[in-house]
């Protein structure tokens, strides 16, 4: 790593590493990392500024890091999204509210360890991320860049609320996290600590929007047709009128639960397939700009329905359990943690050195309950659109429970095989990492039974989760071995 920051250097106590006790056992090592989380979305941007310790119990040099506490050290304000044209996002502007951001905090850039840019709607957009990201170019190793369609933005607001930890408690074990945005509404269920299933709507508190003066600036198409709808009038360039905005308020509000009480949607306003999750949720996190308003955070006006929403909101849910959001706005990553381990030949299966090496794969992660290809490829599936990760980068990172039966392992690659095809049929790169100590049989299986013809990298002894990205280095040619970096987008609950 660039920077780590031993636990030597700062005033934690004890040895940055390999600490021996008097019978000679390896004690922990530690790391300290500083890490930043920079959120760009279509209306608002931020920063939160941590320090993450981090341990492992041994010296093996593929043991893994953990995460033992999330220090949040600065938070910048939450900013408008700068924009230069209508749908061009101004990076001079955002870069400028970066910096001063980082001079808030006491921070320079070459202090950070590591980092997560996401970027959301808008500024996911092709243009808007490839220059959202040029910004942090000089940092590319350390920082993670992960642009979020709707399916990621679902995923990483249930995980910035808190709603993914909620749903470990036994007297919660199932809730529905509605992040409310200004242009969107992004649905994920939690179960027992995953996330099963995540989906998006075309509403949000931007619908009508409207300047200081209360003439009406923008309705989109989404809000034309809530007042279709609602049989309310509101015109571009016209005073907005109270009693209008406030039926169109209750609209959205509507539109927004409706799958929260089992009630189904018109397909007019999915933006993905809807929910296959039926009936309805007893518990609820409420995140995004709108959650604000009904967590009690913020009371001003933006020039949106934001705060009529809100309102509609809470009224609402009163029937519901509602769990508070840890981070309504902020529902995004506190930053990101890393660990650098070393894998060597006995656990690596590579056809083509040359495809080294492979920077951000996103782990699309697996845990299949039985050895059936079906089902393991629908895992596969499932989980490249749950990432929005149509782009191939992406690492197969399978948990493993069926043993090195040649029968399972068959079923496995046949599964990973069956869910890849198109990153197969463009002869782009398949990486597989597993748990289990069986990377040498699933690359060969792959390659010689399944006939899998692109570059294929499997490896073994490593234990991937959703919001995980791994780097796999060049072989070094002297020890054979390939450096692999592993970085975990970091929640304040995560």
């Amino acid at each position: 790593m660039t920077h780590s920051h031993h636990s030597a250097e700062h005033a934690h106590g004890g040895l940055g590493h390999d600490e021996h006790d008097d019978a000679g056992n390896v004690a922990t090592e530690r790391l300290q990392l500083r890490t930043v989380g920079i959120d760009v979305g279509t209306t608002t941007s931020h920063l939160i500024f941590s320090e993450l310790p981090l341990e492992r119990q041994g010296i093996r040099l593929s043991s893994a890091y953990t995460v033992t506490e999330r220090r949040v050290v600065s938070r910048s304000e939450v900013t408008l999204t700068p924009y230069s044209s209508p749908r061009r996002i101004d990076t001079d502007a955002l870069a400028a509210f970066i910096d001063r951001a980082y001079a808030q905090a006491g921070w320079t850039r070459d202090m950070v360890d590591t980092g997560a840019v996401i970027a959301t709607g808008e500024a996911a957009r092709k243009e808007n991320a490839a220059a959202i990201v040029a910004l942090f170019s000089e940092q590319s190793g350390r920082f993670v860049c992960a642009t979020a369609g709707h399916h990621l933005e679902a995923l990483l607001a249930a995980h910035g609320s808190g709603a993914v930890a909620l749903s470990r408690s036994k007297e919660t074990p199932l809730v529905l996290n509605v992040d409310i945005g200004g242009g969107t509404t992004k649905l994920a269920v939690c179960r027992s600590g995953k996330v099963i299933e995540t989906a998006a709507l075309d509403v949000g508190a931007r619908v009508v929007s409207w300047d200081t003066d209360g003439n009406v600036r923008a309705v989109t198409p989404a809000g034309e047709r809530v007042l279709r709808w609602a049989g309310a009038r509101i015109a571009v360039g016209e005073i907005a009128n109270r009693a209008a905005l406030a039926i169109t308020a209750e609209h959205v509000a509507d539109l927004a639960l409706a799958v929260a009480e089992g009630q189904a949607l018109a397909d007019e306003f999915w933006l993905t397939e809807p929910l296959r999750t039926r009936g309805r949720f007893k518990t609820l996190v409420i995140s995004g700009g709108v959650g604000e308003y009904v967590n009690g955070n913020e009371t001003r006006e933006f020039g949106d329905l934001g705060k009529l929403l809100g309102a509609a909101i809470a009224r609402r849910v009163a029937g519901h359990t509602v769990l508070r959001a840890v981070e309504s706005i902020r529902a995004t990553c506190i930053g990101a943690s890393q660990y650098a381990i070393q894998v060597s030949g006995d656990t690596l299966f590579l056809t083509r050195p040359e495809m080294l090496p492979l920077r951000d794969l996103a782990a699309v992660a697996i845990h299949p309950d039985r050895a059936d290809a079906k089902s393991i490829a629908q895992a596969v599936r499932s989980g490249i659109e749950r990432l929005d990760r149509d782009d191939g980068k992406f690492a197969v990172a399978v948990r493993w429970d069926h043993g090195p039966a040649y029968a399972a392992l068959r079923e496995l690659c046949a599964g990973i095989r069956d869910g890849v095809r198109d990153v197969i049929a463009a002869d782009r790169p398949l990486v597989v990492v597993l748990d289990a100590d069986v990377a040498g049989i699933v690359g060969q299986v792959l390659q010689d039974e399944m006939k899998v013809r692109s570059p294929l990298v499997c490896v073994d002894q490593i234990q991937l989760s959703d919001l995980d990205f791994i780097d796999l280095g060049a072989v070094l040619p002297e020890k054979g071995v390939v450096p692999v970096v592993v970085k975990s987008l970091v929640f304040s609950e995560r």
